[in-house]
């Protein structure tokens, strides 16, 4: 979460199966998602985390074409925007 361009990074365990993890990480911009992936502490879990793992990962990957959040009209609130 340090890293320069991070937004979030935040791991959860599925309800259904307990050695199931999902991670879901956010970056500013692909620069900042290049350089996660080439820093230290990525090429080092390259390395530590294989053997622990059952099976390799599986990666959603997209890039939004939008810079801020958009409101969740479902919810509005009259009066306070």
């Amino acid at each position: 979460r340090a890293e320069p361009g991070c937004l979030w990074f935040d791991w959860s365990r599925s309800v259904d199966d307990p050695t199931e993890y999902v991670l879901v990480e956010a970056f500013r911009d692909e620069e900042a998602g290049v350089e996660h992936v080439q820093s230290e502490h990525f090429k080092t879990a390259q390395q530590t985390l294989p053997p622990h793992l059952a099976e390799t990962p599986r990666v959603i990957n997209m890039s939004l074409p939008q810079d801020d959040w958009s409101e969740l009209g479902e919810m509005a609130v009259s009066g306070r925007d």
